[in-house]
């Protein structure tokens, strides 16, 4: 790992490295601040990129880390029926608070704070994903099952209706 990443990228890097599983984070050329630029990337599809999207609880002011498939549109009715509650796009002040990155880099790990977490269903038909690595220049390629076990998320049915 390059040493002037950072300490976003660092806390992943140690995150992955106590998950195991030979996870590497790949410096990328360019930021991919959007799913299409990663997938460009790193050569793959962009259904393989896992977006992280952060939502706030309405009621009780909880994150909520929803990590969709780069080719997805959350639905957010749907994901208020999984926490309960309302929820709304977190702006980037809440977003660095609970997670403790920059919206373009948060990483599925190594939170700055205790998230509820969704996976979108649609990423777990791939052998492999690809996820930030806590900044938008930086990835890391796993499995749908590694994403599930290093983030105890719950997988769901998240996607809006249209697809996109």
């Amino acid at each position: 790992m390059h040493p002037g990443l950072g300490p976003s990228v660092r806390r992943v890097h140690e995150a992955l490295t106590a998950a195991g599983g030979g996870h590497t984070v790949v410096a990328l050329e360019q930021p991919a601040r959007t799913s299409a630029e990663a997938a460009r990337a790193v050569g793959c599809r962009v259904d393989q990129i896992a977006k992280s999207l952060v939502f706030r609880g309405e009621q009780t002011q909880r994150a909520v880390l929803v990590i969709a498939s780069g080719a997805n549109r959350v639905d957010e009715r749907k994901v208020a029926g999984f926490v309960s509650e309302p929820v709304a796009r977190a702006d980037a002040d809440f977003v660095r608070a609970r997670t403790g990155f920059a919206i373009g880099g948060v990483a599925p790990v190594a939170h700055a704070g205790p998230l509820t977490i969704l996976i979108d269903e649609d990423l777990m038909q791939w052998a492999e994903i690809w996820a930030a690595a806590g900044h938008p220049s930086t990835v890391f390629k796993l499995t749908p099952a590694d994403l599930v076990r290093m983030t105890g998320g719950r997988v769901a049915a998240v996607k809006s209706g249209d697809g996109r």
